[in-house]
């Protein structure tokens, strides 16, 4: 297999399908979800298609890359375990069954190799807010700003949110992420934690409780 990147890709409808125009005998059948589309995406992965598993790579690259960035504090290491992440969705792919979410089935395989990192670096991990803040403080100076109080306002609020969010245990940091970042419902966070929705509900009271704690000077502000 070769090696993943995950720089801009041209678009793959215009590789794949470049005479192709609408039927209008067809016009009336449903789309497929998204879930389906993943499925039969993968399936052809299965299958050894190359092609269909950069199409995936190009849709969900951006979400296990901020997952895992949000994990680990770290934009590069997030990129170098998202990547890991993909070559074991291509290495799994022969063993591959739809018994469930393509992205559960995805960010399942991303919870072990992060928790793995996570717990790896434990002892000699090294966490540097300052290098994060700069990082963050280049990414907001490189964008224009309209409103320039406003903006500086919400960046350090958002900045507040992340090093909080740093200090959550890995399971409350993850939950938060996938729901917060994600939008993912309860029932793919179950199995994706492997626990039951009372206890993921559970560890997000918890996980909210102490986040509205640590940001309650900022809260205050306003």
């Amino acid at each position: 297999m070769s090696a993943v990147t995950f720089a801009a890709t041209p678009p793959f409808f215009a590789w794949n399908m470049p005479d192709w125009t609408p039927s209008t005998a067809n016009s009336s059948a449903p789309e497929a979800s998204p879930d389906e589309e993943n499925v039969r995406l993968m399936l052809l992965v299965k299958q050894g298609d190359v092609k269909a598993f950069e199409q995936l790579v190009d849709l969900h690259q951006r979400a296990v890359i901020g997952t895992v960035a949000r994990m680990l504090n770290n934009v590069d290491d997030a990129h170098d375990v998202a990547q890991q992440v993909f070559v074991r969705v291509w290495r799994s792919a022969p063993r591959y069954e739809p018994s469930a979410k393509f992205t559960t089935w995805l960010f399942t395989i991303m919870r072990n190799l992060v928790f793995n990192e996570m717990r790896r670096r434990t002892r000699k991990r090294e966490v540097s807010m300052d290098e994060q803040q700069e990082d963050s403080h280049r990414e907001h100076a490189a964008s224009p700003r309209h409103h320039p109080d406003t903006t500086v306002a919400q960046s350090e609020l958002e900045e507040a949110i992340d090093r909080a969010i740093q200090t959550l245990p890995e399971k409350q940091r993850l939950a938060v992420t996938l729901r917060r970042d994600l939008d993912m419902p309860y029932e793919e966070i179950c199995e994706i934690l492997g626990m039951s929705l009372s206890a993921v509900k559970s560890l997000l009271f918890r996980a909210r409780n102490d986040l509205k704690e640590r940001l309650k000077d900022h809260l205050d502000e306003d």
